[in-house]
C-alpha cells in the first residue's frame, strides 16, 4: 500500500525537493495535500501532476476555485481532513509550529524540516507525539543525520554530538569588513540552494545556532555535549563521538533529496539515486567557528542553557531581525545586536503551552522591532 504524503512548504525549496524525491517513488507515494503561503500559479501547475490532492494557500483567501483550503486555519483543516500518513512540513520560520502541531495530533509522522517547531515547542511536540501514538522525524540535513547515526549505534553509546556547518560565505572575511555586506552578498550561499530566510541564518551562522538548540532537544543532551566544526565542502553533514572516542560520520553530496527521501521511507532504508559521492578527488577541510564574527552560535548556545522560553526569544528576535535586513532597515552586523538585546529580557516562563509560547514570539518580535527603529 502506498504512503500518504502530506507536502507543506510545496512550492519552497524543500517542498520541491519533496516532490523530486516523490515523482522518483510513484510506486511508494500518494500526495494527499499540497499547501503554499502565497504561490497560487505554482499550487495549481503541482495539482496537474497530483490530481487527487487537497491544495491549501495559507496566506490569503481569492476566489479561486481549485484552492480547497484558505489562511492559516484552513492550512490546519486541510491537515486533518487529508488521511496523510506522513507530512513534510517544509514551512519557513514560526509559521511552521501550528501545521506540525496539527500533523502530529493527526496522528501522521512529521518529516520536519521546520526546525522552529523544536526550537520553540519541543516539549510540546513531543507530548503531542506521544500522546496520538507518532513521531518526529528530523529531515534537517544534520539532525537526519545525527538521528541516522543514533539509531545504528544507540544513544547510550554517544558522547558527542558534531554538527558541521558550511560557514556560509562569509566565513573568511575579517570582522571589520562585516559590516559592508549587502542582501545580495548574503544570499549567494557556497553550497546550499535554500530558501531566503535560511540562506542569510547560514551567512550568519544563527542557522546552526538554531540547530544546536534544535539538537539539545531533540536528542535530549546538554549543549556542553553538541559540538559545531565549519566544513565548506558541506559533504560531512553531522558526526557523533562515542563514549570509547572513536567519532562516525554521514557523508553525502549537499542534497536535501536525501535526507527527504530517508525521512518519508523511514524506518526502511531504501536505495537513493541522489546523494551517491566517490572518493577518488575528495578533499575534506574542518576548522573551529569563530564567535567574534558570527556571534549569534555563541547567543544560541546561552538561550539553549537557560531552557524556558529563552530559545523562542532568540528565534523570534533573529527571524525579525533577518527581515529587516532583507529589507535594508539594518545592517549585517546588526542580526545578532538586536538578537543579543532581545535576550537580555526576562524569558524564564516555562514552554509549556502554545499560548504562552506563541505570546513569547509576539513579544520578542515586538522588543526587536523597537530596538531596530531605535538604530
Amino acid at each position: 500500500m502506498k504512503k500518504r504524503i502530506a507536502v507543506l512548504g510545496a512550492t519552497g525549496s524543500i517542498g520541491r525537493n519533496t516532490i523530486d524525491v516523490i515523482k522518483a517513488n510513484r510506486d511508494y507515494f500518494d500526495v494527499v495535500l499540497l499547501s503554499s503561503h502565497s504561490k497560487t500559479s505554482e499550487l495549481l501547475e503541482l495539482k496537474k501532476d497530483f490530481p487527487g490532492a487537497l491544495l491549501a494557500l495559507s496566506g490569503k483567501k481569492q476566489s479561486d476555485t481549485c484552492i480547497d483550503f484558505f489562511e492559516s486555519s484552513g492550512l490546519i483543516q486541510a491537515v486533518k481532513e487529508c488521511g496523510a500518513d506522513i507530512a513534510v512540513n517544509g514551512i519557513a520560520g514560526a509559521a511552521g509550529l501550528e501545521p506540525s502541531l496539527a500533523v502530529l495530533e493527526s496522528g501522521a509522522l512529521l518529516a520536519l524540516a521546520n526546525k522552529e517547531t523544536i526550537v520553540m515547542a519541543a516539549d510540546l511536540a513531543f507530548k503531542t507525539a506521544e500522546k496520538h501514538n507518532t513521531k518526529i522525524i528530523p529531515v534537517d540535513s544534520e539532525h537526519s543525520a545525527v538521528f541516522s547515526l543514533i539509531e545504528a549505534h544507540g544513544a547510550d553509546k554517544i558522547d558527542e554530538i558534531i554538527l558541521t556547518a558550511s560557514g556560509g560565505p562569509f566565513r573568511n572575511y575579517r570582522k571589520e569588513d562585516l559590516d559592508a555586506i549587502t542582501p545580495e552578498d548574503a544570499l549567494k550561499h557556497p553550497t546550499w540552494k535554500m530558501g531566503p530566510k535560511i540562506t542569510i541564518d547560514s551567512a550568519t551562522l544563527g542557522n546552526k545556532g538554531l540547530e544546536v538548540i534544535e539538537a539539545v532537544k531533540l536528542f535530549n543532551v546538554s549543549g556542553e555535549k553538541v559540538r559545531v566544526t565549519i566544513h565548506p565542502q558541506s559533504v560531512v553533514h553531522s558526526m557523533v563521538r562515542l563514549k570509547d572516542g572513536a567519532v562516525y560520520a554521514q557523508l553525502s553530496k549537499p542534497d536535501m533529496r536525501l535526507p527527504i527521501h530517508n525521512a518519508l521511507f523511514w524506518p526502511e532504508c531504501r536505495p537513493c539515486a541522489f546523494a551517491s559521492i566517490g572518493f577518488d578527488d575528495l578533499h575534506l577541510d574542518f576548522e573551529k567557528p569563530d564567535p567574534l564574527r558570527f556571534p549569534l552560535l555563541s547567543l544560541a548556545y546561552q538561550a539553549a542553557a537557560k531552557g524556558a522560553l529563552y530559545p523562542a526569544a532568540y528565534n523570534a528576535a533573529n527571524e525579525t531581525a533577518v527581515s529587516a535586513f532583507i529589507g535594508r532597515k539594518i545592517g549585517f552586523t546588526q542580526i545578532p545586536q538586536i538578537t543579543e538585546y532581545v535576550l537580555q529580557c526576562d524569558w524564564q516562563e516555562a514552554a509549556d503551552s502554545l499560548h504562552s509560547i506563541l505570546e513569547a514570539d509576539k513579544k520578542a518580535r515586538e522588543a526587536a522591532v523597537s530596538f531596530i527603529r531605535s538604530l
